[in-house]
C-alpha cells in the first residue's frame, strides 16, 4: 500500500474526531491518542493536539511506528493544518506533513484558499516515471485537505457522499456509501455510529497501472465509522478499517470527544 494512501486515512480520521470535540469553543486546546493496527498487531501510534480560538482552528499531530514494524523501518510522521472554521465546513489555509521512514523521507506543503489549491510543494521531487497521471488545475479546485475533509455537520447525509481530497501531491475521490449503524464504545464516546463503505477513486498524481493503487481502487470492504458529538452537532470518524493482501489496517479511537 501507498504510504500516502494510509497515513492520510489515519490523519482524517484523528483529526476529524479530535476537531469533534472542541468545535463551537473559543481557547480551547484538546489531546487524543488513536490506535493503529495490522492484521491485529500494534504497528502505529498517533497523538494530536487541537486548539481552537475564535474563528480559527489549527491541529497538529505526530505518527510513530510502533511495535513489529519498528523492527522493519522506523517511521515517523508530523502534520497540521490551519484555517477558518465556517458554517458548514472546516476551510483549510495551509497544510503540511513531514514523514521518514527509516532514511527515506518527504516534506509536503500546500496553501489553500476557499477550497481550491494556491500552491503545492513536494520535496525531494519525485522522479516522474513511465505512465504517470499528471495533477492538473482542474484537478485542484474545490478539494479539501486529508486533514479536516471529514467533518460533517448533523443535519447533513454523512453517506452517499463523495469527498475530492488533494493531499500535496495526488487528487483522489473518496465516495461513502450507507452500510447501516453499529454500537461503539470509546472513552468520550458509547452508542451508535454510522457505518459507511469506502470506494477509493485515484483521479491524478499517481503511477496507472501501480499495483497498490489498482488493488485499493478495486476494493469494496473498506470502512469508515461516523460518531456523532452532541455537543458541537456533528459527526467525525472514529474507526476506519482498510483490508490490504497483508491484513486490515485498522484506525481506532481510543478516545473521542473525551
Amino acid at each position: 500500500m501507498d504510504w500516502r494512501i494510509a497515513i492520510s486515512a489515519l490523519l482524517v480520521s484523528a483529526a476529524t474526531g479530535l476537531f469533534a470535540g472542541t468545535a463551537g469553543a473559543a481557547d480551547v486546546t484538546h489531546d487524543t491518542e488513536y490506535r493503529i493496527s495490522l492484521a491485529g498487531l500494534p504497528v502505529a501510534r498517533a497523538s494530536f493536539h487541537t486548539k481552537l480560538k475564535d474563528d480559527r482552528y489549527t491541529i497538529s499531530g505526530t505518527v510513530n511506528s510502533a511495535g513489529l514494524a519498528d523492527i522493519f523501518a522506523k517511521t515517523s510522521g508530523q502534520t497540521s493544518v490551519s484555517g477558518i472554521v465556517g458554517r458548514d465546513r472546516l476551510s483549510a489555509s495551509d497544510y503540511s506533513v513531514r514523514y521518514q521512514s527509516g532514511k527515506k523521507g518527504r516534506a509536503i506543503d500546500v496553501q489553500f484558499r476557499d477550497g481550491n489549491v494556491l500552491s503545492a510543494s513536494l520535496k525531494p521531487e519525485r522522479r516522474i516515471p513511465k505512465n504517470w497521471v499528471p495533477v492538473t488545475r482542474a484537478d485542484m479546485r474545490d478539494v479539501v485537505d486529508p486533514l479536516s475533509g471529514l467533518i460533517f455537520p448533523a443535519d447533513t447525509r454523512i453517506c452517499p457522499k463523495s469527498v475530492p481530497i488533494f493531499d500535496g501531491e495526488s487528487r483522489m475521490d473518496l465516495k461513502l456509501s450507507a452500510k447501516g449503524t453499529k454500537p461503539f464504545k470509546t472513552d468520550g464516546f458509547e452508542g451508535e455510529v454510522i457505518v459507511c463503505g469506502i470506494k477509493f477513486i485515484p483521479k491524478s498524481g499517481y503511477r496507472k497501472g501501480r499495483d497498490d493503487v489498482d488493488y485499493l481502487r478495486k476494493l469494496e470492504t473498506m470502512e469508515i465509522w461516523f460518531a456523532k458529538a452532541d455537543a458541537v452537532n456533528v459527526y467525525a470518524p472514529v474507526y476506519v478499517r482498510i483490508p490490504t493482501r497483508l491484513g486490515p489496517v485498522t484506525v481506532w479511537a481510543t478516545r473521542f470527544g473525551g
